[in-house]
């Protein structure tokens, strides 16, 4: 029994229907290096996704290696309840100076749905601590993707991920989301005055004095076909929360660290939250780890004597891990020293215009958006129209198996091809993967 064999024998995968794993088995990895994943039969595949988009800096980092490999030699965990250590003090720090402005407690958790629940959970005892005890609601993005657990979920927007949970899930007012490629009010992105936000308005409106909280991701929707969205939209929602008392939660999870061209799609609109989610990128794709940054007004509602009553009583094992902190912090220092995030801003418009001069007129390439150097191809079956594929040919899943068999790991949303690489990515590296996904559009679709 080979090892896909073996695999299929226990292991129930995520996200995946597993009956599909019997014409595509498992593809078993043995190595890798940079973009590169290498599996136990020596075939090679470039990581244009960023292994669910948080390897940042490539695959087996000779820098992020040696400080693991030095941590662990000194401490590998600690309860972090009256205990601390180095790597958690000097990550805090290092996030204090480059998060937005406002941000400068953190809160560590173990995965990014666990930092909204995080998220949620302080904003409504944040509000009841203050005083506001009539605030009992969230807000959201219709659209919106925060995570898998029921509180992350509730808050989502995608059908796919939630519809039949919908009797376990809190009542969330959701708000239509921008959509830039199909704008109702015919207008373009990069002029516009957000007139979208009337939505929003008219939410607030509605319930915004029963509104504890906001979730928004900044700029780009990931899970809806990585939506990117103007940054006066951004620039609206911190204004009409400030002014209705709601907290503005920013799920970074996503565009943190340097994916879309600044450390956090935030800095783009010149904007702080009151919180922000953080993590995938944060170790670099090495250790599950996710933080709750907060200002120091939030903190401080929960600040007084133990007979107060105001702690928040959450808590995580493995909260604050020396190995995941030790990696984010040689993350940081590598990002700073080696001014990467600046570099691949600089490379973005570069790869975002090769695609286009190969890709754009393609009969059923309707739009190819980014920020940074993520960007995305909605496949469409009419372009005037902008009418999607039909769903059940399942397109995008067929291209990605030939990209496969090519070399590259391009794993779609529905009919929507991306490209969110590590940031590290270089310009013969765009051209693989560029020449790849084209041959697998043009089999799939034709030429």
């Amino acid at each position: 029994m080979n090892y896909a064999e073996r695999d299929l024998m226990h292991i129930w995968h995520p996200r995946s229907q597993m009956k599909d794993y019997e014409e595509l088995p498992p593809i078993v990895i043995d190595h890798a290096s940079g973009l590169n994943l290498y599996d136990i039969d020596g075939n090679s595949y470039l990581d244009i996704v960023s292994s669910w988009w948080c390897n940042l800096l490539g695959h087996c980092h000779p820098r992020i290696n040696a400080a693991l490999k030095d941590q662990l030699d000194n401490l590998e965990h600690v309860i972090f309840a009256n205990f601390s250590h180095k790597p958690a003090i000097e990550l805090c720090e290092k996030l204090a100076k480059i998060t937005p402005q406002a941000i400068n407690r953190f809160f560590f958790t173990d995965n990014g749905s666990s930092s909204v629940e995080v998220a949620l959970k302080i904003s409504f005892q944040y509000q009841h601590q203050i005083g506001q005890t009539n605030r009992k609601k969230f807000m959201a993005l219709s659209d919106a993707y925060h995570g898998e657990t029921l509180g992350s979920l509730s808050v989502g927007g995608v059908d796919a991920y939630s519809k039949l949970y919908q009797p376990l899930l809190f009542d969330t007012k959701r708000i239509q989301s921008p959509d830039c490629y199909r704008c109702p009010y015919g207008k373009n992105s990069s002029s516009c005055s957000a007139e979208c936000f009337e939505y929003a308005e008219e939410a607030f409106k509605e319930q915004g004095h029963e509104t504890c909280a906001m979730i928004v991701e900044p700029l780009l929707q990931g899970a809806a076909g990585l939506k990117v969205y103007p940054p006066i939209y951004l620039k609206k929602m911190r204004e009409i929360c400030t002014k209705y008392g709601v907290l503005l939660i920013a799920d970074e999870i996503a565009t943190g660290f340097g994916r879309t061209g600044k450390y956090f799609a935030c800095d783009h609109a010149n904007i702080s939250p009151d919180l922000i989610c953080l993590s995938k990128s944060l170790t670099g794709g090495y250790l599950p780890m996710a933080i709750v940054g907060t200002s120091d007004e939030v903190y401080n509602a929960f600040y007084g004597d133990y007979n107060d009553g105001k702690a928040f009583l959450h808590s995580h094992t493995y909260s604050g891990n020396p190995l995941a902190c030790r990696a984010a912090v040689e993350v940081l220092n590598i990002l700073e020293e080696e001014n990467l995030v600046e570099k691949a801003a600089s490379n973005s418009d570069y790869f975002h215009n090769l695609i286009c001069s190969e890709l754009q007129n393609h009969p059923n390439v309707g739009d190819i958006r980014y920020i940074g150097l993520i960007n995305a191809i909605e496949l469409v079956s009419d372009k005037k129209a902008k009418t999607p594929l039909d769903s059940k040919k399942r397109t995008g899943y067929n291209i990605y198996k030939r990209a496969l068999k090519k070399g590259l790991l391009l794993r779609p949303l529905e009919d929507i091809l991306y490209f969110n690489p590590p940031i590290i990515m270089t310009k013969d590296e765009m051209i693989k993967a560029i020449s790849i996904c084209k041959e697998a559009i043009e089999e799939e679709l034709g030429s």
